[in-house]
């Protein structure tokens, strides 16, 4: 009768196996593996060794709080000689003397979490329980069978792999990008992620079900895209849109994730203050990359925010031509969500890919705050009753807009608009610091026949813009309108008919958040009697000054211009908007000495004060992902007049090599939100 078999020690290998499964930016100090793709652990008998026949081994994975087998979160399998695709399973690799080395698989629509791996030895019949420690999995992109597969492996590494990314914001005809540390491998940003699907209300109310449905890409978005923002839940972050934030954060001031996921956590899981959609998005897509569904920021730009369904946002003008306040459905100037890439085995066919998912609390949701996923292929065809929340996004590249203009009988005047939103969907390039405009993938090209099929199934009626005959107005922007600077901004007026019209035209500016909600006007004009000549063209300039815009410019550096022409004759009304972005300054950011891996770094950071009064209060804070240790935070002493710069040195030491991201942000009472950033290779450590 053979003796029992005893395990003495046992080695989980982490190093080689988080480098097989692209997770060894986590560290090496735990096993994470991605699911569908098998592992090497190796064990280490006392007394004697493993015989094949005689000793049975088994192992268990369970994840959860009450696992079970018909929910998928336990399971038991025999060490055989072979390994399954299906199922959990393991099997032999080599044996030398006492050590036996094997390979365990997980099935590629195993759940994602923490797992406890134990494993039973039994020799005639009797037998021990050893416990093997715990392992984290992930889904999958790199497993053809996992329903987060993606083919390319340029994508993998730019929406799982990277830490960095640009997020565009502007407007639509001054885009612009801001670095952001995602930061999804930094210390203990995974823990904070799984801990984030553990206070959910899903898995409060039952843990069972909630996590026997972690296998889904499509549940586990929807979870995080409510959990981003803190509407319903415990979650991360609070929204705030009215430039008040002396009790937080301001929005602007973030420079990427990892900071406010730390937060979040450290301070028992209180929503941390404050976030606006970018925020949002990047939070979300820190989240999701970390848990392995690729996933991306993207930015609509004359985003529409429709609230009742009826793919018309309805924007009220008094009798002056002047947006009237309180308008509950707006224009963002842009707004950002997320896309992810996964299959949908809950729709019909030729709806898997990009998924947008939208943590920014909108709208509700099957009652709660979330938006997605929603299949971007059924936003361009117009498939508008899929889920999840296909009206609300179609709507959001699609609505028209609907002018209403006080009349002097106290009726109003509806004028109504197509093809103003929905313009240049932008997300970041694979592989680097470019733009990408993905418009085509949402919609098809206007006035095609696809794009008025596609309206007919969505019972969407489209205006057409008139014809070049009648009374045109434009606004142009000039040159060099940067922030301190006095600047023009032009109505061009064309009589496009043969006889003469007398017009008024009212031409104003107002500072404008970016999303749409407006400020106090910074400049005026309403000129009563505007004759113009048949085929003729006016150009009307309008002075937009430092000392009217610089105490109401908000953040966003966003000032909404619009001119609205109105025929005295027959009370035709042509209008056009359109926001105008102030620019701040450039950070420059140099490094001082050879970068290198461990080893004291020092960056020269300089803004230049191009404002007509002193900067005071001024701080930069610092961030990159495996180069600093969390956010550092630089303050000046003194205040810095016109003209002067702004200038402190950082120190840090880069914890990883590679390709890294130095993201720099400069706050001060008049200048904020001002971003920077500087690509830093950084050499390994000499051997």
């Amino acid at each position: 009768m053979a003796e029992d078999l005893q395990l003495e020690t046992w080695d989980l290998e982490c190093e080689r196996n988080n480098r097989e499964h692209r997770t060894s930016e986590n560290g090496n100090e735990r096993l994470i593996v991605r699911r569908g793709q098998p592992f090497t652990i190796t064990l280490h008998f006392s007394g004697r060794e493993y015989q094949e026949g005689v000793d049975q081994l088994t192992f268990h994975v369970e994840t959860g709080p009450c696992p079970i087998e018909t929910s998928g979160t336990r399971s038991l399998f025999p060490l055989s000689c072979s390994l399954e695709e299906a199922v959990w399973s393991s099997a032999v690799e080599c044996q030398e003397g006492t050590s036996l080395t094997l390979s365990i698989s997980s099935p590629p629509d195993a759940r994602i979490g923490r797992y406890r791996l134990t494993m039973d030895a039994a020799t005639d019949h009797q037998g021990s329980s050893f416990s093997l420690g715990e392992f984290v999995l992930l889904f999958n992109p790199w497993c053809p069978a996992d329903s987060v597969f993606l083919e390319s492996e340029e994508q993998r590494v730019e929406y799982v792999l990277t830490q960095h990314g640009q997020i565009y914001q502007g407007s639509k005809d001054y885009i612009y990008s801001i670095p952001w540390n995602f930061g999804q491998f930094e210390d203990e940003i995974l823990d904070i992620c799984l801990q984030l699907l553990d206070t959910n209300p899903k898995f409060l109310r039952n843990q069972d079900k909630d996590c026997s449905r972690r296998n889904s890409p499509v549940y586990i978005s929807r979870v995080v895209s409510a959990m981003v923002n803190c509407n319903d839940d415990q979650g991360i972050l609070f929204g705030r849109w009215d430039n008040q934030y002396d009790d937080g954060v301001s929005p602007m001031a973030w420079n990427g994730s990892v900071d406010i996921l730390q937060r979040w956590q450290k301070y028992g899981c209180q929503p941390v203050r404050y976030g606006q959609c970018w925020v949002f998005a990047a939070v979300a897509c820190t989240v999701l990359r970390s848990l392995g569904i690729p996933t991306r920021v993207v930015t609509n730009y004359n985003s529409a925010h429709d609230t009742n369904g009826n793919l018309v946002i309805e924007q009220y003008l008094d009798e002056n031509g002047k947006l009237q306040q309180g308008n509950r459905e707006l224009i963002w100037n842009y707004h950002c969500w997320n896309e992810s890439w996964m299959t949908r085995p809950d729709l019909a066919g030729g709806y898997d890919g990009w998924q947008a998912l939208d943590p920014t609390p909108q709208e509700k949701s099957e009652g709660v705050y979330c938006c997605g996923p929603t299949p971007v292929r059924a936003v361009k065809e117009g498939d508008l009753k899929l889920k999840y929340d296909v009206k609300f996004v179609f709507a959001e590249v699609n609505a028209d807009v609907a002018y209403l203009m006080l009349q002097s009988d106290m009726s109003r005047k509806r004028t109504t608009y197509s093809s103003l939103v929905g313009k240049h969907i932008t997300t970041k390039s694979v592989g680097r610091d470019a733009k990408e405009d993905i418009t085509h993938n949402y919609k098809y090209p206007e006035d095609s026949e696809e794009e008025r099929s596609v309206f007919e199934k969505a019972k969407h009626q489209k205006v057409y813009p008139p014809s070049e005959e009648g009374l045109k107005v434009k606004i142009k922007a000039s040159e060099g309108m940067n922030n301190g600077c006095d600047f023009d901004v032009f109505a061009v007026i064309n009589n496009n008919t043969d006889t003469e019209r007398r017009c008024r035209l009212m031409f104003g500016a107002r500072t404008v958040t970016y999303n749409g909600t407006l400020g106090p006007e910074c400049g005026s004009k309403d000129l009563l009697n505007v004759n113009l000549e048949p085929y003729a063209e006016r150009v009307v300039p309008l002075r937009i000054l430092y000392e009217k815009y610089g105490d109401c410019l908000t953040q966003d550096n966003m000032i909404k211009v619009m001119a609205l022409l109105k025929e005295h004759e027959t009370n035709e009304i042509v209008l056009e908007s359109r926001n105008i972005y102030v620019k701040n300054p450039d950070i420059k950011v140099r490094i001082l000495g050879e970068p290198v891996q461990k080893r004291r770094l020092v960056a020269e950071l300089t803004l230049k004060n191009p404002l007509p009064t002193p900067l005071n209060g001024c701080l930069f804070a610092v961030e990159g992902a495996g180069l600093t240790e969390g956010q550092k935070i630089q303050e000046l002493d003194s205040p810095v007049g016109p003209g002067e710069d702004a200038k402190v040195r950082v120190e840090f030491v880069p914890r990883q090599s590679g390709l890294r991201k130095l993201v720099v942000d400069f706050e001060s009472d008049k200048l904020k939100g001002v971003k920077g950033y500087r690509n830093v290779i950084i050499a390994p450590l000499p051997k």
